[in-house]
């Protein structure tokens, strides 16, 4: 379908200029256009190469006809209709989460892709994540039997948003990976959260899902905690997996315990924690080497519309129950 990436990049912000500088690792000359309306992060890019054009036009890259693929890391309120100008014009996309603020909309820009067999993917980057793959790789083999239930922290202090509450800001990360781990849709969803620091801007939510076969999980997001962990839980009736991407040594442990039937009832089975390795590779490298593959491959993303419109469904179910 294609030979080779050219790439543009939309918004060189703090995230945005993460994608930058992995692009241009990964693409070299192959980068062509960054495009900001804010003018004061040109010399960002300069720094990095002068090949790298950069422009505060959208224009400037829809027009170009030799890019064809384009990174979407503007503000969410923005990716609906950037998304669907640059799909319209011919451009694979890899726009940030969430794919867009509405349903419809995402649904929409699924209908675009799809129409002119263009790839639509968006970024779920801990889908990416090597521990979250050895975690999916690790469960797919029964190394911890039956699911039965998973949980998430993604706790911090700060940083404090006005545009946007903890549940939209945490949470798209542990509903994509709970997704993934579940390869089904929550049949149940319950939500509750506080506002402490804003009037109607919740800063701690707690959200239960409930899932086919018995499956149930919980993701607790919160910006005002002492300390940050970022903790993923998965649970089966072999063993158990703990991912905690905040330690800088043994983020991975498989726990060989939990319940067992015997003749003397239900007795506690438990042993010392095995450390599991895993690739170190960066998530955001290997979730932009996906989005090109997909492109010169013809290959489904993992991360497509289809999954992310399943997030924003999850996102605005359990946004609209804590309005409640």
């Amino acid at each position: 379908m294609y030979d080779e990436i050219k790439l543009g990049i939309i918004g060189c912000g703090k995230w945005g200029m993460n994608h930058v500088r992995t692009a241009y690792s990964l693409l070299g000359k192959n980068l062509k256009i960054v495009c900001d309306s804010n003018n004061t992060n040109r010399d960002k890019i300069t720094e990095l190469s002068n090949q790298i054009i950069y422009s505060d036009k959208l224009e400037d890259i829809i027009n170009d006809s030799s890019i064809n693929a384009v990174i979407v890391s503007s503000p969410a309120e923005t990716h609906y209709e950037i998304t669907k100008k640059l799909l319209a014009s011919g451009k694979n996309v890899l726009v940030e989460k969430p794919i867009t603020l509405v349903p419809d909309e995402a649904e929409d820009l699924i209908n675009i892709a799809d129409e002119k067999n263009l790839k639509l993917m968006v970024g779920h980057v801990l889908l990416y994540h090597p521990a979250v793959k050895k975690i999916k790789e690790l469960v797919n083999n029964g190394v911890i039997g039956k699911l039965q239930y998973i949980y998430s922290n993604r706790l911090n202090l700060g940083t404090i948003r006005s545009e946007e509450n903890i549940w939209w800001s945490f949470a798209p990360h542990d509903i994509s990976v709970i997704q993934y781990l579940n390869d089904s849709d929550p049949i149940e969803i319950n939500s509750n959260g506080a506002d402490f620091i804003q009037n109607g801007i919740e800063d701690t939510t707690l959200t239960y899902l409930k899932y086919p076969g018995n499956v149930h999980s919980h993701i607790f997001v919160s910006w005002l905690h002492p300390f940050k962990e970022q903790r993923l839980v998965v649970i089966g009736d072999k063993g158990m997996l703990v991912f905690e991407d905040s330690l800088k040594t043994e983020k991975l442990k498989f726990y060989k315990k939990g319940f067992q039937k015997t003749d003397k009832g239900l007795e506690k089975f438990e042993n010392d924690y095995e450390v599991i390795s895993f690739d170190e590779k960066k998530p955001l490298e290997e979730e932009q080497k996906h989005f090109f593959e997909s492109i010169i491959n013809n290959t489904n993303p993992l991360t497509d519309g289809v999954h992310a419109l399943k997030v924003l469904n999850i996102l605005e179910k359990a946004h609209n129950l804590l309005k409640k």
